[in-house]
C-alpha cells in the first residue's frame, strides 16, 4: 500500500471540509471565547465593513486623517497654520482611552471605572493630582464631559488633541479644553461626511486596506456549511461596492462579484440605530446609488441593495432571530454592545490590534512570569510585616500594662527591639521590591505603547475596555479570517475563569 504524499492528504482534508485542531493555530491567529457559543446552532452571521472584513494600515489612514483635519481646521474653524508643523505621534492614543473635555485631559479606566495613568497634554499626573482632580468625579460616559475612544476611527481625535493641548498651554490666553475637543471632531467628521477622506481612499486602496487572502475562502466556508451570510455595516453603497470589490471580486470562481458571497447586503445601516429604532429599510439602485421608489420592502433578497433599516424588520422578514444570529463587528458601542443589552443576537469582536498585543506578550513571556512571581512574593512580604506589626502592638500594650510583672518587661523590651528591626528589615525588603516592579511593570508596559500599555490592562485589572470585551463579545479575534482553520459548526468553548478564592 503506498502512502498518501502530504499534498494529497491536505487536498483530500479540504475536500472533506477537515479542519486543524486549535493547538495547531498562531495564538495570535486564534478565536478566543468569552461565552459558549456552539456554531452548529447559529443560521445566519453578520459582518461589519470597515474595521471587520475591510482592515486599515492603521498608521497611514490616521495620518491621512489628521492631515485633512489640519486643514479643514486652518482653512474653516480659523486655527493657525502653525499647527501643521506639531508633531502628532500616533502613539498618544490606544483604543479605550478617554477624555477629559472639561480639563483637556486623556485618561486610561481599569475595569472598576478607576483612573489609572492620566496626561494632560504630554505630562503624565502623578497620583496625587489625579486624586485630588478626580476622586469624587463618577465617569458615566453618556455625561457629555467625557469622550470615550472606543474606534480605531477615533484615535486620530486623541493624538490631536493630547498634542494641541499641550501646544495650547504654551499660547497667551485660557484655553477653552471643550471647544478645543469639539473643532478636531467637527473637522474630522467633515472630512468623512463630504468624502474627502474616502475619495482618497478610493484612490488608492491597496495603501490603506489590508487585502487579506484567506477572506474569501473563509466567507465560502461559512457558506458551504449552510450558513447565511449578510453585511450590515454603516459605510454607504458608494464606498462599500469599491471597498469590497477590492477586496473580494474574483478571490474565488464561484464568486464573480464581492455581492455573491452575501444573502443580504445593508448599506448606511447607522449603529446603534439599527438596533434600537425602527427606520424603514430602503431599495437602493447600485448603479445610481440613489433610493428606489417601490413602497414599503417585505422581502430581503440577494438580487437587491438595502438602506437603513432596523433589527426588529430584519428578524421578521428573515425568519431568523436571537441567538440563530452570529454578528462580527468592531465597535463595542455599536456593534456589539447594543447587541447584548438588547437583543438576543450572538456577537463577535475583531480587535485589530490583537495581533500586535499577543506577538507582545509572547515575546515577553519570560519577564511577564517574573512580574507575576514578584507579586506573589510581594503579597507575601505584605502579609509578613502585617503580622510582625501587630505582633509589635501587643508587646507595646504589655509593656503599658502596670500589671506587668518586672521580670517580663526585660524581655518585652528585648522582643519589641527585636521585632521592630525584624518590620524595618521587611519594610526596607518590601521598597526595593516595589521598585523592581514598579520597573519591570513599566518596562512590560513600554513595550505595547510608551504612554498607555496594553489597550486590554490597566496595571493588575482589565482596562475598561478589555472589560468590555469580556463583558458583551461572546468571541473575540484579530481578523475574520481568523475562523477559516475552525469547523464551521464548531463548538467554542469559554475556559474556565477562577475567582480570587479559588486561585
Amino acid at each position: 500500500m503506498v502512502a498518501a504524499t502530504p499534498d494529497l492528504d491536505s487536498q483530500l482534508g479540504a475536500l472533506l471540509g477537515e479542519t486543524t485542531t486549535e493547538i495547531d493555530v498562531p495564538r495570535k491567529n486564534r478565536v478566543f471565547c468569552n461565552r459558549n457559543l456552539r456554531m452548529d446552532t447559529i443560521e445566519m452571521i453578520g459582518f461589519d465593513m470597515d474595521y471587520t472584513l475591510a482592515l486599515y494600515h492603521q498608521d497611514k489612514l490616521e495620518q491621512l486623517s489628521i492631515e485633512l483635519t489640519l486643514t479643514k481646521l486652518i482653512e474653516k474653524h480659523g486655527y493657525p497654520n502653525e499647527i501643521r508643523q506639531l508633531q502628532y505621534d500616533p502613539r498618544w492614543a490606544i483604543r479605550g482611552v478617554m477624555v477629559d473635555r472639561h480639563l483637556g485631559n486623556v485618561f486610561k479606566l481599569d475595569r472598576h471605572s478607576h483612573i489609572g495613568r492620566c496626561f494632560h497634554g504630554f505630562r503624565e499626573l502623578n497620583h496625587d493630582e489625579r486624586k485630588a482632580t478626580y476622586r469624587n468625579d463618577k465617569i458615566n460616559l453618556s455625561n457629555d464631559r467625557w469622550e470615550w475612544i472606543d474606534t480605531l476611527f477615533g484615535l486620530p481625535e486623541a493624538v490631536m488633541y493630547t498634542t494641541m493641548v499641550n501646544w495650547a498651554d504654551k499660547q497667551t490666553g485660557t484655553v477653552d479644553y471643550d471647544k478645543l475637543f469639539g473643532d478636531i471632531r467637527t473637522a474630522i467628521d467633515e472630512a468623512h461626511r463630504d468624502d474627502t477622506l474616502k475619495s482618497v481612499i478610493k484612490a488608492n486602496l491597496s495603501s490603506f486596506i489590508v487585502k487579506d487572502p484567506l477572506l474569501g475562502e473563509t466567507l465560502h466556508k461559512f457558506r458551504s456549511s449552510g450558513k447565511k451570510l449578510f453585511l450590515l455595516t454603516n459605510s454607504l453603497y458608494d464606498y462599500t461596492t469599491v471597498v469590497m470589490s477590492y477586496l473580494l471580486d474574483g478571490e474565488r470562481k464561484a464568486y464573480p462579484s464581492w455581492r455573491n458571497y452575501f444573502d443580504i447586503v445593508i448599506v448606511g445601516g447607522a449603529k446603534p440605530a439599527f438596533f434600537n429604532e425602527l427606520r424603514p429599510f430602503v431599495q437602493i439602485d447600485p448603479v445610481t446609488f440613489q433610493p428606489v421608489a417601490n413602497g414599503e420592502i417585505k422581502h430581503l433578497t440577494r438580487d437587491k441593495v438595502y438602506q437603513g433599516g432596523n433589527v426588529v424588520a430584519f428578524e421578521q422578514m428573515t425568519g431568523v432571530k436571537g441567538e440563530q444570529v452570529l454578528y462580527i463587528g468592531d465597535h463595542i458601542y455599536g456593534d456589539i454592545l447594543r447587541l447584548r443589552k438588547q437583543h438576543m443576537w450572538r456577537t463577535a469582536m475583531v480587535l485589530q490590534e490583537l495581533e500586535r498585543e499577543i506577538s507582545v506578550s509572547d515575546r515577553l513571556e519570560a519577564q511577564i512570569e517574573d512580574l507575576e512571581l514578584l507579586d506573589r512574593r510581594h503579597r507575601n512580604l505584605e502579609s509578613e510585616i502585617d503580622y510582625q506589626s501587630l505582633r509589635l502592638k501587643k508587646i507595646q500594650r504589655l509593656l503599658d500594662d502596670e500589671a506587668t510583672a518586672p521580670a517580663l518587661r526585660a524581655r518585652l523590651e528585648e522582643e519589641r527591639k527585636n521585632t521592630r528591626a525584624s518590620v524595618d528589615s521587611l519594610r526596607d525588603r518590601a521598597g526595593l521590591m516595589d521598585a523592581e516592579v514598579d520597573s519591570l511593570e513599566a518596562r512590560i508596559d513600554r513595550a505595547y505603547n510608551s504612554h498607555w500599555g496594553s489597550c486590554l490592562r490597566e496595571g493588575n485589572e482589565n482596562s475598561r475596555f478589555g472589560e468590555q470585551v469580556n463583558d458583551y463579545a461572546d468571541l473575540y479575534t484579530s481578523r475574520v479570517s481568523n475562523f477559516g482553520p475552525y469547523s464551521p459548526l464548531r463548538y467554542f468553548r469559554a475556559p474556565r475563569r477562577p475567582m480570587p478564592h479559588e486561585v
